[in-house]
């Protein structure tokens, strides 16, 4: 369902921890430079794995967004096969909502993630706050979400009054370690010893602000080649809130490495200049065989790397992306 307060009004959820999974980005795409020839049989094997975890330890389940890759996923057989996965979770998984699951600012009835909630497959948490309770070994763990653009709660004091201690999960473009342009570093949250949080796709060790402890534990779906040593793992949360890594079945070797650069073009004007590369990343595309990325992950990999290598303004790069989605979504149809 997609939750109010339906959980916290409820008796706390008696298990021996939680299973933190981080964003699984199901899609019936082959993203990028993956070359599996079965997709997406490997992240519906990871999630299988997490179904196994969870019940032969009473580990409930909760998702730290991204649970799709497109906000409405077309193929309904594979929506069928995650549905009878996700049935399969002892303790019904409850969902932060990133923003690859939603069309507009907030999770509607249009996506596909509300489906699921709607269906009873999994708790789904739309708006900032509150979400669960937990009994952990003695502790009752309170858990709130903030899903991808809501604000962060910057004091949780007396929000969840059950709760020995409180861990919240968001889903935000948050700096650990050196970060990227636009990224935030994370803050601290009065009265939130945990901060778990989703989007960033590369795990990061924990970082501690003021008495919060923040911690990125990565995808467990490699999606691009910039995650080439990432290894997919989930974590164990436990009553004491010590997180223990457990990792997932993964095949090392997945990415097409195939022309990774595409020379740079000398325009002196900045949109004459990556309008001509956006047409020779096309032509490259179709010379290199790299037309066989489902979801044009490939061109936008080559676009991006352009951008920063001629600091190209945003305005530019915004018209630039829409382009590559509007010819991506004309391929796919």
């Amino acid at each position: 369902m997609i939750l109010g307060r339906e959980r916290l009004d409820a008796a706390p959820v008696a298990c021996a921890g939680l299973l933190v999974i981080g964003d699984p980005h199901v899609s019936s795409r082959r993203p990028g430079r993956r070359k599996d020839p079965d997709w997406p049989a490997p992240v519906l094997n990871k999630l299988e794995h997490c179904i196994a975890l969870a019940n032969a330890r009473d580990l409930a389940p909760v998702l730290l967004g991204d649970l799709f890759e497109r906000p409405v996923e077309p193929d309904e057989s594979l929506k069928s096969r995650l549905i009878r996965i996700l049935k399969g979770f002892r303790h019904r998984p409850l969902a932060n909502v990133g923003n690859h699951d939603i069309r507009h600012t907030r999770l509607s009835d249009g996506d596909s993630l509300a489906m699921l909630a709607v269906s009873d497959v999994l708790d789904a948490v739309p708006e900032s706050g509150p979400a669960a309770l937990y009994a952990v070994a003695g502790r009752r763990l309170g858990l709130g979400a903030t899903p991808f653009g809501q604000a962060i709660p910057p004091d949780v004091r007396g929000l969840i009054p059950q709760a020995d201690a409180v861990v919240w999960l968001t889903h935000h473009d948050l700096a650990f370690g050196a970060g990227y342009p636009g990224a935030k570093p994370p803050e601290a949250i009065h009265g939130c010893a945990l901060a778990i949080n989703g989007h960033v796709h590369k795990r990061h060790a924990p970082v501690q602000v003021g008495e919060t402890r923040w911690f990125n534990p990565g995808n467990i779906t490699r999606g691009s080649v910039d995650l080439i040593a990432h290894i997919p793992a989930v974590f164990v949360l436990a009553g004491d809130l010590a997180l223990t890594e457990e990792r997932l079945p993964y095949v090392a070797d997945v990415f097409d490495l195939t022309g990774r650069q595409v020379a740079a073009d000398a325009s002196p004007e900045a949109i004459g200049r990556i309008e001509s590369a956006f047409v020779s990343l096309l032509q490259a595309e179709t010379a290199t065989d790299l037309a066989r990325s489902d979801d044009g992950a490939l061109i936008r990999e080559e676009i991006e790397a352009k951008f920063l290598r001629d600091a190209t303004p945003e305005p530019v790069r915004a018209a630039i992306r829409s382009l590559v989605e509007a010819a991506v979504a004309r391929r796919g149809t």
